[in-house]
């Protein structure tokens, strides 16, 4: 999902701007591995797809990197006939294993590649890839050192235009929300996190005694959660509204939040300072180069987030941060300012100009 949701903003940017620009409307075609999420991107971009088998690359060594040795030709000879047969312009790659097939069948017949680089440490499918693409948008500047500087452009990183289009009145009556509490949005990124979840249902029912929760726990997680939710006496429980998963009521959710704990993805970053809320970060511990820390420490020395070590972290801790924070108005504020100044409105459209700009 982290991967999909901006390829959706792009695909948007790049329809707007092909009447402008190329006085015809663009065609797309998406390629992917095979993903839960799918559906619901292929309904709302309208866009052809084609799914490979594909081999993830690791820095470590272990059965998995032998069992993706064999899978890695075939993704790559399946998007040499996907490609061939479609033939495109440009090839966008949002990075991560999936593309790196992608952009070598692309390179091979001599079709312009640009990257997207969402992390502020660069993944090592990018690192590989940016050797055949003509250029990297990257979403941090701290970015750049990983890459050819002639063809780095700053873009920010690209969020779907409903993000920002939220309403409160739809959010408090869909998730069943009063004016008497503050609303508290916890995420753990498109799977959920069973961390985060564990430490929220430990300081539940304190947190219930003063605000309202939303909380997208996660599709394989949602179940646990119910059943737990259901063997404890908690009181004020109709304050706490579990969902597997957001898809369109996302940015309502984001609009009517006070205060977002969550993971520190790129994307899910790019999403909360795009609507300018404070927020908790929980950087994922074991994510790759430790990438979301160093994005949450970026955005957090801003004055826009808290960032909170999950190696350290203990539930009353978390509990008491969030006290703190509603209790310093003032501090809130400026978090919200701080968010909005980071925020890229027009990474989107900056990408979408480079994609165009290269296949005319």
């Amino acid at each position: 999902m982290g991967h999909l949701t901006p390829m959706v903003a792009v695909i948007e940017a790049v329809k707007k701007l092909s009447d402008e620009y190329l006085n015809a409307p663009a065609e797309f075609m998406l390629i992917s591995s095979d993903s839960k999420f799918i559906d619901a991107i292929i309904r709302e971009t309208e866009v052809p797809h084609k799914i490979i088998i594909t081999g993830k690359l690791r820095r470590y060594g272990s059965v998995h990197n032998f069992i993706d040795i064999f899978k890695i030709p075939i993704g790559f000879i399946q998007s040499l006939y996907h490609i061939f047969f479609y033939m495109p312009d440009v090839i966008f790659s949002k990075g991560g294993s999936v593309s790196f097939p992608v952009v070598l069948a692309g390179w091979i017949f001599h079709i312009p590649v640009i990257i997207h680089e969402s992390d502020a440490v660069a993944g090592l499918s990018n690192k590989i890839m940016s050797k055949l693409a003509k250029k990297i948008a990257i979403s941090f500047k701290e970015a750049e050192e990983y890459f050819s500087p002639k063809k780095v452009v700053f873009t920010g990183n690209p969020i779907r235009e409903l993000i920002t289009k939220g309403s409160i009145e739809k959010a408090k009556k869909n998730f069943s929300l009063t004016k008497d509490k503050s609303v508290i949005l916890i995420m753990g990124g498109s799977q959920g996190s069973r961390n985060i979840n564990n430490l929220i249902l430990e300081i539940l029912p304190d947190l219930l005694k003063k605000y309202q929760i939303v909380h997208q726990c996660g599709m394989n997680n949602y179940e646990e959660i119910r059943e737990k939710i259901e063997k404890t006496n908690i009181f004020n429980l109709e304050d706490y509204h579990p969902f597997p998963f957001f898809e369109e009521n996302i940015a309502d959710a984001y609009a009517v939040a006070d205060l977002i704990v969550s993971r520190a993805g790129a994307n899910t970053i790019a999403e909360i300072i795009a609507v300018g809320k404070p927020s908790i970060l929980i950087p994922l511990s074991t994510a790759a180069s430790d990438h979301q820390t160093k994005n949450a420490f970026i955005i957090a020395k801003t004055g826009a987030a808290v960032l909170l070590s999950e190696n350290n972290l203990t539930a009353h801790l978390l509990l008491n941060d969030i006290n703190n924070l509603f209790r310093n108005h003032l501090k809130m504020m400026e978090m919200a300012r701080a968010a909005r100044q980071q925020a890229h409105p027009l990474a989107s459209k900056k990408i979408a100009e480079e994609i165009i700009k290269l296949g005319m």
